[in-house]
């Protein structure tokens, strides 16, 4: 299979740098979420990795070659960057046939793909006349067209119902069982969590983070516990006594920092004293990307400014 590799990639627009040396690998089997503040350049290193821009320096290679110099590409990578790209007075199906004749694929690909993204009852209508939740499904099925290792996806789930986000979610999770290449670029931090393994996170021009989902939520947030009781008195002085210092909420429920729920549940039953709840407190990837992030946003509200600052 095919990975992503870039290498002390940087590309200046003028006196304006806009990639910094980056340098990462993009692995098969697993679906990578790129993210990043706008203006952080990720939408130029993907330009940079299908060969639409040129570095100012370093490399950008799939499977070990330049994208420019790979034979019939669809076949090698599928991109998504722009779904309001296509021909506007095509049909769905002369596009995906238009591609497919470019690539020397079989022009019943395009009928499969139009199955597979749903498109089938409006194949024969002009991309002008589509909503652009049906053009990111048209822009999918071209991904697809080829059957490549690798895929590159900018936004994927832009303009799509919840049926089709759930769709979309489901498909780059199979891509990546299969043992494909998938990365995908969003600013839509709940829907990453929900279908990223690993996370690349780049803030101007830089990268900030290369780890696993798990790690890098981890490495963002400490251990916590929520918990509620019918026996606060007793609960505080037990946690107190074994070193905790457990706080009561406005709903009635306790937070313990520092803590996980089996070290809490085991010092309550030691007590005997019933919990009615007891979770352990997670870090959102929204919240810990905000962390490593809150310095490196090129553009940010004043508002936000503000409560980073409090």
């Amino acid at each position: 299979m095919t990975s992503i590799d870039v290498d002390e990639l940087t590309k200046d627009y003028g006196p304006t740098r806009a990639v910094d040396r980056l340098t990462f690998s993009v692995r098969p089997g697993r679906v990578t979420g790129f993210l990043g503040p706008n203006g952080a350049g990720k939408s130029t290193t993907m330009r940079l990795v299908l060969g639409l821009d040129r570095p100012t320096a370093g490399t950008a290679t799939v499977g070990g070659h330049p994208y420019a110099t790979l034979g019939a590409p669809l076949h090698r990578v599928g991109a998504l960057l722009d779904p309001q790209a296509a021909h506007g007075s095509r049909t769905a199906r002369d596009h995906l046939l238009a591609l497919a004749v470019s690539n020397g694929i079989a022009g019943r690909r395009a009928d499969e793909v139009l199955e597979e993204t749903g498109l089938v009852a409006v194949a024969g209508r002009r991309i002008k006349t589509f909503s652009l939740g049906m053009r990111q499904r048209l822009g999918i099925a071209a991904v697809l067209l080829g059957e490549p290792d690798v895929v590159m996806l900018d936004e994927p789930s832009n303009g799509l119902d919840p049926e089709g986000i759930i769709w979309i979610r489901e498909l780059m999770r199979g891509m990546a069982r299969e043992g494909r290449t998938v990365l995908v670029s969003s600013h839509l931090m709940n829907e990453t969590s929900s279908f990223a393994d690993h996370l690349i996170v780049l803030g101007r021009g830089r990268l900030l983070a290369d780890l696993p989902m798990r790690e890098f939520l981890d490495s963002r947030g400490r251990p916590g516990v929520r918990l509620r009781t019918s026996e606060d008195p007793r609960l505080r002085e037990a946690l107190i006594r074994k070193g905790y210092l457990p706080v009561r909420e406005d709903d009635g429920r306790w937070t313990v920092d520092g803590a996980k729920a089996e070290e809490i549940g085991a010092a309550a039953a030691a007590e005997g004293i019933p919990l009615l709840e007891l979770t352990d407190l997670q870090t959102t990837l929204e919240e810990a990307y905000l962390h490593l992030t809150a310095d490196a946003s090129e553009f940010a509200a004043a508002a936000s400014l503000t409560a980073q600052e409090a």
